[in-house]
């Protein structure tokens, strides 16, 4: 994503309602420009427009988490792209930071294949020039955009991979947690298909708690977050013999 496109929801997220005038003004650039920003970002549901304003989305979807950090997510997802190889195929989950890693890999590898079960994250990478998806079926979860219940588990029975990335809601003291019971049991059964799994998740993950257990850590191979966790978790994490790759927080980066 352009830097002033990440300014731009930036200004939208902060103050909710923005004329293009306004934003214009912000960023030193012509309302044509902002016109165009617009669009790209409202087509990929990173915010909502209105005659003359562009205007936060306030639902809890996947498109909603993305337009807040957004360069944070995407460094983390780079990060953990650099771990698949072209010709690779691997699973990948829902959450903001997955869908960027797909996007990734969709755009600059070769002939690497998506295995998952967001229907979201299939619609967000459809368009790239590499993108090969193969979508789970099951039964379809409209709030997180993702299929779920026992035909995700006869769906995946016929696949093996070397790596799943996944997503956290929250952290325990021995296990990453999710806020859904059913998006838990598909992700797990996922897994079982897997030789690694690898966690994304920005820093801010390890102060909730979740509701449900996704993986205990024993089960988790690698994390990919930012460098504002504690270190306190490192060291739970490294004492679990989980791998633990860090990203700065600055724009810079």
């Amino acid at each position: 994503m352009h830097m002033r496109h990440t300014k731009l929801l930036n200004l939208v997220n902060r103050e909710k309602r923005v004329s293009v005038a306004g934003l214009a003004r912000e960023l030193g650039v012509s309302e044509v420009t902002i016109r165009k920003d617009l669009t790209t970002l409202e087509q990929k549901g990173l915010l909502r427009r209105e005659h003359g304003y562009a205007v936060m989305i306030t639902s809890d979807d996947i498109a909603n988490q993305l337009s807040f950090n957004y360069e944070l997510k995407h460094r983390i997802a780079l990060r953990a792209a650099e771990s698949v190889h072209n010709g690779e195929t691997v699973m990948i989950d829902s959450g903001a930071c997955c869908a960027l890693l797909a996007e990734e890999l969709a755009t600059n590898r070769r002939d690497v294949t998506i295995i998952t079960n967001s229907a979201f994250l299939a619609a967000f990478i459809h368009k790239q020039p590499n993108a090969h998806v193969i979508l789970l079926g099951g039964e379809y979860q409209n709030e997180s955009q993702v299929m779920v219940g026992p035909m995700v588990k006869r769906c995946v029975a016929d696949f093996h991979v070397d790596k799943i990335f996944v997503s956290a809601d929250g952290f325990t003291e021995d296990e990453f947690m999710s806020d859904s019971l059913m998006r838990a049991e598909a992700i797990r059964a996922m897994a079982e298909h897997a030789n690694q799994v690898i966690v994304l998740a920005e820093s801010a993950t390890f102060q909730n708690t979740g509701v449900v257990v996704a993986f205990p850590q024993s089960d988790v191979q690698t994390l990919y977050t930012d460098e504002n966790i504690d270190d306190t978790f490192i060291q739970k994490l490294h004492e679990s013999d989980i791998h633990v790759y860090t990203v700065s927080m600055s724009e810079e980066a």
